[in-house]
């Protein structure tokens, strides 16, 4: 969820599920109050969970089947003060210690392109190393996919992201075995970074002497090239983005286009024959879709899957739309107000550096930053889910379910389980939430704007602890991405980067008569209001936005 610049008007300070004063709830904000004692408390402070980290387990909020208890505030600090190493830091360190012995290894029977979060053949910057280093040496490319239930689990990664991964799976197989390259699919458990350090020793310095290179795409700019004036991290968007218009400007060569790579040596097929025969798995059961054929062919129609429908999209959007992007993105009933890329750059078939670059090309300036609103305003939209990368790389434990500021971690949150359930059905009675959380039920996608909406009435009305509704995204939208998601949520409930916990509150009445002015929104996802009159609150037509009268009318 990329945040707006628009101020949002607070609500009053108690919640209500269907006007029902009997469940009002006061929010306690206190950070500085006695914390409870904790009896397994170990007297290493950086070993210590968090004193309310029963809550978090209870709750489903940390999953102690993968993870360690929620850490305490102190170690969270110990990142912060350069005490730990950053996961970052760590492979940064493996390839430094590696890297003499990487270069004088020879490459022996092939090249290998472990496919991640990057699953299309054009502008893959490492996917056209392989390419160029296989071609070099005369040696076959073989392409490698790991799929782990148990990562899969640990991700929270909905269903219907998982069908979208697969299809797209079944795509790129097709169009590598055109080239003459196979794709091997291998299941088995994974771990991500540090996975990626230990790895790059284990093959250098193993009996093998393998090569693990690790290549940086994700971003546009690599995490920890942008610094502050302090030297560190920027934690606020609007400096960070300036700073990362700058380098982009400056070096040309973050929005250089990779070609696909070049076909294999026609003997590839008889020599690895058994790779082409790989099938593409089905998907862990517990992330199947559900057993309706109706429901998969919807699914399959909003959301086709594959780079070829990515590329497609988005030179639609960049020719037809992207020009009012600036005034209809707000706007949900709008069709076409958004580009719906998310999809494609979570799963990698769209890189970013080909997005900015369709963007820039149609403008008439040719640049990042001016001319045309809507060309500008989309780039920046764009650049957000960079700057939440790079802040998971600068803050680490906001992966690990902890709040970028420490100390937020005492807030006292509810866990009322009436309330949590309305919410996740679209029953509080509320349209514009209840519109909204409905479409994510139905097409795994909702609206940039209506996620703020909706998160923000979680932790702000509700009082519920966000990191309930972060989980419930992930684990319900075809576009799940933990950067964007756990930012976005942060932004929304005040506990991340440059909060702003007094007045960023969305109230849902306003911002439903100011967004879907009409209904049309509310009526095409709330049945049972179809009927009703929209217009401004107060006035005839104000019903569809207020059908409960909390604006006080007789």
């Amino acid at each position: 969820m990329a945040p707006s610049k628009r101020k949002a008007t607070a609500p009053p300070q108690t919640s209500r599920i269907n006007g029902d004063p009997k469940t009002d709830k006061k929010r306690k904000t206190t950070t500085d109050a006695p914390l409870p004692t904790n009896p397994n408390a170990s007297l290493d402070p950086l070993k210590t969970p968090h004193p309310f980290y029963k809550d978090s387990e209870t709750h489903g909020i940390v999953l102690r089947k993968f993870y360690p208890s929620e850490m305490s505030n102190a170690r969270a600090q110990a990142y912060n003060n350069n005490e730990l190493p950053r996961p970052i830091e760590t492979l940064y360190a493996a390839l430094a210690e590696t890297a003499a012995l990487r270069k004088s290894l020879p490459v022996r029977q092939a090249v290998v392109h472990w496919f991640k979060m990057d699953l299309r053949l054009h502008d893959n910057r490492s996917l056209w190393l392989a390419s160029q280093k296989a071609q070099e040496a005369g040696v076959p490319l073989i392409c490698l996919y790991v799929l782990s239930p148990e990562d899969l689990e640990a991700h929270l990664r909905a269903p219907i992201r998982v069908d979208f991964m697969l299809r797209t799976l079944e795509i790129l197989k097709r169009d590598l075995e055109a080239l003459g390259i196979p794709l091997w699919i291998e299941t088995y458990e994974v771990d991500e970074l540090r996975r990626e350090a230990r790895l790059v020793k284990i093959f250098a310095e193993g009996d093998e002497k393998m090569v693990a290179e690790v290549v940086h795409d994700t971003c546009v700019v690599m995490p920890g090239a942008l610094k502050s004036g302090s030297g560190g991290q920027y934690a606020v968007y609007s400096p960070w983005y300036r700073a990362w218009i700058k380098h982009v400007e400056e070096n040309p060569d973050c929005l250089e286009i990779y070609e696909k790579p070049l076909p294999n040596p026609p003997s590839t097929k008889s020599k690895y024959a058994h790779l082409f025969t790989c099938p593409i798995p089905p998907a862990p059961e517990n992330k199947n879709l559900p057993d309706n054929d109706e429901t998969k062919a919807r699914y399959r129609a909003l959301w086709p899957a594959g780079e070829h429908e990515a590329l497609k999209r988005l030179h639609k959007f960049c020719d037809e739309n992207i020009g009012k992007y600036a005034e209809r993105r707000d706007i949900p009933s709008v069709e076409g107000g958004t580009s719906k890329l998310s999809v494609h750059f979570a799963s990698g078939t769209l890189s970013a550096r080909t997005a900015i670059r369709a963007a820039r090309d149609r403008n008439n300036t040719k640049r990042l930053n001016g001319g045309n609103e809507g060309i500008q305003r989309w780039i920046s939209e764009v650049a957000w889910r960079e700057f939440y990368r790079h802040v998971l790389v600068g803050w680490p434990y906001v992966c690990m379910n902890k709040p970028f500021k420490p100390l937020y971690s005492n807030i006292t949150w509810s866990y009322n389980p009436t309330h949590f359930h309305a919410w996740t059905s679209g029953q509080t009675g509320y349209p514009i939430i209840d519109a909204a959380m409905r479409q994510v039920l139905s097409t795994g996608f909702m609206p940039n704007r209506l996620r703020m909406i909706v998160a923000s009435f979680l932790a702000k009305d509700l009082l519920i602890d966000w990191r309930m509704g972060e989980r419930y995204f992930m684990e319900h939208l075809i576009d799940g991405d933990f950067a964007s998601n756990n930012g976005g949520w942060g932004f929304a409930a005040s506990v991340g980067v440059d909060p702003q916990p007094y007045f960023r509150v969305f109230n849902p009445l306003l911002q439903s008569e100011k967004f879907d002015e009409g209904g049309e929104y509310i009526r095409r996802w709330v049945e049972e209001l179809r009927d009703l009159e929209g217009g401004k609150l107060g006035g005839k037509g104000g019903w569809i936005h207020d059908p409960y009268g909390r604006e006080g009318r007789k």
